[in-house]
């Protein structure tokens, strides 16, 4: 065994190491070696090393091993098949030429080269576990890029990539290629500019690449199902990727309805392993040519593919949790540039990297004209804090008068849906004076109201009797932000007539129907109504836009414009009423129904500013010593600044533990770490040797570990 770099081609070493490796084999007696043994066993003919991407998800053993292949596994030892091989074997255990001892461990033969750069003997392979090449060379690729990005190792991505193997699910044959189907019309495209064109350009055989604010409704997946028809007409195949299984159900009966049954495979999670490898491997194969997934379709072996299609860039679920942690939208930009494929990324909003790639003109709006929009958007109303302090009714339920207005008036002709930011109770508290919020005496913890009253710690539950403020001395308190649960038991009373519904994390609503009803729901678990909602209520609207985060404005936006866009159209009496102050950006964005303009105005400050998306940033936390460490020895790009590094927020002992986040009542910092434009590549390079140095010492320990996130989602 040996290792090489990942991206050589192979070295040069001269025909003694085959003689050697050879003499050292003593001949076959023939039947199958058991697996985990090669004594006896002789050598492949021609290209008798493998190599292997072992799986071990390290960063200073991210790069291939060679192996010695022998002549029974010469003809099922393929590139991009799963094979198992001896690793660990030190250069002191070797008998008859060849090394032994090390534990087995599963892998991938990614190529066969004739010549070995290692001097020593070669460990055998050990067993091909399956014939079945699931690590084609675009995928390869693709993967290696990814790794690259950031700052990862190939072994973590490939496992992103190749789910496990079921071997019930190889055995059986994949169905036979349906013929390419008929172009398909662009339907409601034509009421977008550039729209039809887009398709007509798909059915072509182009590769066009766009950014497309849909309108308001459920036609966004109807029109993804046609441009991937338009796809599959010109002989290609294409990919869709969508946050969650409520829209994957969504666009796979779109896809039944345009393409008609067998032409696309659904890749999920919750289809259960054998079922999603199944899937995965008509996807290999050939036998179809269209795929709809969630996250990890994203690295789903589409063959000969012409169009990738991202949704909703914006949805958190579109960030992988598990390492290196990429994000679905570059790596569908990355696979639009390896495998010269149409490129579509579509959202009822619009984040700065999509307002980027127009900017850049690497891709081309699709939008609709204004009279389009007017006819589509319902009629948005605002409720500030002057109001709400003039409003009475605003002191009973939270609700303002025009909230209760539109409510009442919603009622009469469908469903009402009302988004409330948090779920739960009453979440948080504060003092109704003066707004300082409230915290536990004994941990300085959140005080959280519960059913039946009384309040109680967010952090270590004990109850609190008695609070004062110590900023003014109140005694009153106030809600910061009320809970779903608590919003849809004030509904009720006001409304006892009408049913109440609730979809959040514990249950999570695909539809309702188009009967009169009250929704309450958290952000992004809005059901869909048949006929669509009569008036919406976006609730606490302040308590999105406080974020301390870059991102607060663009992502309250796009929970509310992803809220107000399953209401129905102005001209249909369709109302929203959303409860913050009319001045902001985002709610003014909201009411002109213009996300494209405030990603555009947003993308002009971060420009001036330095921030993601104009640079590329990583993020380095740790404990403070191990932060300094690591950035002492990084030999970061010349042109790289650091900022920080800062006190990471204390993750509350009992809590879960947050991706990337400090362990449970330890004291973290992170240090952000920026580049200009085009030297991305050159930060993750640097950062991911710095690990990988630090790793192969030891690293500290679980004290000293440091997480390295490449374009991290929220940097505060």
């Amino acid at each position: 065994m040996s290792s090489v770099d990942g991206s050589g081609s192979g070295g040069e070493v001269g025909a003694e190491q085959l003689a050697f490796m050879r003499e050292g084999v003593k001949k076959a007696k023939g039947g199958r070696a058991k697996p985990g043994t090669w004594r006896g066993a002789a050598l492949a003919g021609e290209l008798p090393v493998a190599r292997v991407l072992v799986d071990k998800g390290v960063l200073h053993l991210d790069r291939l091993f060679d192996y010695a292949v022998p002549a029974e596994l010469d003809a099922v030892a393929q590139p991009g098949v799963r094979v198992r091989v001896r690793f660990g074997a030190g250069r002191g255990k070797v008998r008859d030429g060849r090394r032994e001892g090390g534990g087995l461990i599963d892998g991938f033969l990614v190529e066969r080269v004739a010549r070995s750069e290692y001097s020593g003997p070669l460990a055998a392979l050990a067993q091909v576990v399956s014939p079945e090449v699931v690590l084609g060379p675009e995928l390869l690729a693709l993967t290696r890029g990814v790794a690259d990005r950031y700052a990862g190792s190939l072994a973590d991505v490939v496992q992103l990539a190749v789910p496990p193997r079921s071997a019930r699910a190889e055995q059986k044959a994949s169905p036979a290629a349906l013929p390419a189907p008929a172009m398909p019309s662009p339907g409601t495209w034509e009421r977008y500019e550039n729209g039809a064109a887009f398709v007509e350009a798909l059915g072509r055989g182009g590769v066009p690449r766009a950014v497309w604010n849909a309108l308001p409704g459920g036609a966004w997946s109807e029109e993804v199902a046609r441009a991937v028809g338009a796809t599959l007409a010109s002989g290609r195949g294409a990919l869709v990727v969508v946050p969650d299984g409520r829209a994957v159900g969504r666009v796979d009966a779109a896809l039944g309805r345009v393409l008609g049954e067998g032409r696309h495979a659904v890749l999920t999670a919750d289809a259960g392993p054998e079922k999603r490898y199944r899937e995965w491997l008509a996807v290999s194969r050939g036998s179809v040519r269209a795929v709809v997934g969630t996250r990890a379709a994203m690295f789903a072996p589409v063959r000969d593919l012409g169009l990738v299609v991202v949704w909703d860039d914006g949805d958190g679920s579109h960030s992988e949790p598990h390492a290196p942690q990429p994000h679905v939208r570059d790596v569908l930009l990355l696979r639009a540039a390896q495998e010269k494929c149409g490129f579509l990324l579509g959202s009822w909003s619009c984040t700065v990297e999509a307002a980027q790639l127009v900017e850049s003109g690497w891709a081309r709006p699709i939008v609709a004209r204004r009279e389009q929009v007017r006819v589509a958007a319902p009629l948005v109303r605002t409720v500030g804090d002057q109001d709400l302090a003039r409003d009475e009714a605003a002191r009973a339920a939270r609700l303002p008068t025009l909230a209760w207005q539109a409510v009442r008036e919603g009622l009469k002709s469908g469903p009402v849906l009302v988004q409330v930011p948090r779920r739960g109770y009453v979440p948080r508290m504060a003092c109704a004076q003066c707004r300082e919020p409230a915290r536990c005496r004994h941990c300085a913890g959140p005080l959280e109201g519960v059913d039946g009253g009384g309040l109680s710690c967010g952090w270590c539950g004990r109850g609190e009797a008695g609070w004062s403020c110590p900023s003014c001395g109140g005694v009153r308190l106030r809600a910061q932000v009320v809970g779903a649960r608590r919003t849809a038991e004030e509904l009720g009373r006001a409304f006892p007539a009408v049913p109440v519904r609730t979809s959040g994390r514990e249950q999570v609503l695909d539809t309702v129907s188009g009967v009169p009803a009250l929704v309450v729901s958290t952000p992004g678990a809005e059901p869909v109504a048949d006929g669509g909602y009569a008036a919406a209520l976006l609730l606490d609207g302040w308590a999105m836009l406080g974020r301390p985060d870059l991102r607060a404005g663009e992502e309250a936006l796009r929970r509310w414009i992803g809220a107000a866009a399953l209401v129905r159209g102005q001209g249909e009496g369709g109302t929203v009423v959303v409860v913050a102050e009319p001045t902001l950006r985002a709610v003014q964005a909201l009411v002109r129904w213009d996300p494209v303009g405030h990603a555009v105005r947003e993308l002009a400050e971060r420009a001036e500013l330095g921030f993601p998306p104009v640079s590329r940033m990583a993020a380095v936390a740790g404990s403070a010593e191990a932060v300094a460490g690591f950035l002492a020895v990084a030999q970061l790009p010349a042109e790289a600044e650091v900022l920080g590094p800062v006190p990471v927020p204390v993750t509350p002992v009992g809590r879960p533990r947050r991706v990337g986040g400090p362990p449970p009542g330890e004291r973290w910092e992170r240090a952000l770490v920026r580049v200009p434009p085009g030297r991305g590549g050159a930060l993750a390079s640097a950062l991911k040797a710095a690990q990988a140095a630090r790793m192969a010492r030891g690293g500290g320990g679980e004290a000293g570990r440091v997480w390295v996130r490449i374009d991290p989602p929220d940097i505060g």
